[in-house]
């Protein structure tokens, strides 16, 4: 069996109702399945653990009801808990063309013709597309995440392909 990973899922927002319902900020491209009843979860940090009850969508947030938040105190005191899922190693989201950002931090970055240009030392998520925050040589560089400029992913490998395009990944070279 492959070694489990603590990932987060979530943050605790605030109560919601008086019966221990909490809002949840996912943390998480999957929250059907790490907010799905039954899982258990745990504080980041802790031991104190979590058991998923019910999870809906209402209004664009996620309410979670947990089975150890009984009311709106219980769930008032559990508010800002950064909750964490401990996962196998290996786990691949259900999309080939998907990976979690633990699996792509730490890759290194070849350039399309083979030349090593970095680390991937972050992915940061934004509404239009996700950016790959890259260390190089000359400092760090975000590179759009998008299939035209990472071609190749090869988790196997430890590394992903960025296409050789002036600028990218280092200073464009100025004309003499």
């Amino acid at each position: 069996m492959a070694e489990l990973v603590e990932v987060v899922v979530g943050v605790v927002r605030r109560a919601h109702g008086v019966h221990g319902e909490v809002v949840v900020e996912p943390r998480t491209d999957e929250p059907d399945r790490r907010f799905a009843a039954g899982q258990r979860l745990r504080a980041e940090g802790t031991d104190r653990a979590f058991t998923v009850v019910s999870a809906r969508e209402h209004a664009d947030l996620l309410l979670v009801q947990f089975a150890e938040l009984a009311d709106r105190t219980g769930a008032e005191a559990s508010r800002g808990l950064r909750l964490v899922a401990d996962v196998p190693s290996d786990e691949r989201p259900a999309d080939a063309g998907e990976f979690y950002d633990r699996q792509l931090v730490g890759l290194r970055v070849r350039t399309a013709s083979g030349a090593e240009a970095g680390r991937v030392r972050a992915v940061t998520h934004l509404p239009q597309q996700d950016l790959l925050e890259v260390e190089t040589p000359d400092g760090p560089r975000l590179v759009p995440f998008v299939a035209a400029l990472v071609p190749a992913v090869d988790l196997a490998a430890g590394t992903l392909t960025v296409v050789d395009l002036d600028g990218l990944l280092a200073d464009r070279d100025e004309p003499a």
